[in-house]
């Protein structure tokens, strides 16, 4: 199929757009370095992490901030409004779904089982909730760059916590504790319009799997039911395609959401696996109008 790759952070310099709006819509194109696409000829977007719109070297920090802006809203605009085209996942829809409180408050509505879960600046309220609902957990609500004082990027782990250790930190910004799944297996569902791909997860010695992958092994199991519809209920919530979302299964067997993200990783699995959800997307861009969203 004829494809065009575009990273906004190339525009200005390497890309070149023309588009005009009238009485039929937005038309025009836009021309990177080796393709051209017509914008009312686009059919499907696959959206996947660009990198963060750019300005041209040599301008002063105001004038550089100006042109980010102007390219964000205006090339971002054009992407985002391209007539008849099938995202996957349109990033105005990335961006509601990434916020934990709506993902949280959607599940629930969708009747998947969410842990007991507080949002709070407040500290004392934090110590009774997990006096209460304890162990429980501490869970960053945003990956946000982070560095040390040496630029060294850092990561902030989801870490048990007790009462007694929260202090006043607590009050400098929102923080989100959460009841401790009581889990024998965490679970990675990657989902691609109706089609489910849920991989159980066997072998982290520790709360955060993602800080374990060389311990880990995959494996390919079945949905319940239940769950995919509250999966399929909260894509149609969001108005996505795409989602990855992660749950812990007990030993009785029962699935507890934690999140869901809806421009989540899948490539570290197997080929075996990956190479599936490789073709569901690769479906999805191809034959739009057989699950449009």
């Amino acid at each position: 199929m004829p494809v065009v790759r575009l990273d906004p952070a190339d525009f200005p310099a390497a890309v070149t757009v023309r588009a005009q709006v009238g009485d039929f819509g937005l038309a025009g194109e836009i021309r990177t370095g080796t393709r051209v696409a017509a914008l009312d000829r686009v059919r499907s977007v696959y959206w996947r992490r660009p990198r963060p719109y750019a300005a041209p070297t040599g301008l002063d920090d105001r004038d550089a901030l100006w042109c980010v802006d102007q390219a964000r809203y205006g090339l971002g605009g054009i992407l985002a409004a391209l007539p008849g085209a099938h995202y996957v996942n349109h990033p105005w829809r990335n961006r509601v779904a990434e916020y934990k409180p709506a993902q949280l408050a959607a599940a629930a509505r969708c009747g998947l089982r969410v842990p007991p879960t507080l949002l709070t600046n407040d500290v004392d309220e934090a110590r009774r909730f997990v006096a209460q609902h304890g162990p429980a957990v501490y869970k960053p609500l945003y990956n946000s760059d982070y560095t040390d004082s040496q630029g060294r990027g850092l990561t902030v782990w989801v870490e048990e916590v007790a009462a007694q250790d929260l202090d006043a930190g607590v009050n400098k910004t929102m923080h989100l504790f959460q009841q401790r799944v009581d889990k024998v297996a965490d679970i990675r569902l990657t989902a691609v319009g109706d089609r489910l791909f849920a991989v159980r997860i066997d072998g982290s010695p520790g709360l955060d799997w993602r800080r374990h992958y060389d311990d880990l092994s995959y494996a390919l199991i079945n949905t319940p039911p239940d769950v995919a519809k509250g999966v399929r209920d909260y894509l149609a919530a969001f108005g996505l395609t795409y989602g990855a979302f992660d749950f812990g299964l007990d030993a009785s067997g029962m699935w507890h959401f934690y999140e869901c993200n809806p421009n989540g990783q899948f490539a570290w699995f197997p080929t075996p696996i990956t190479s599936q959800i490789t073709t569901a997307i690769a479906d999805q861009l191809q034959h739009p109008d057989r699950d449009r969203r």
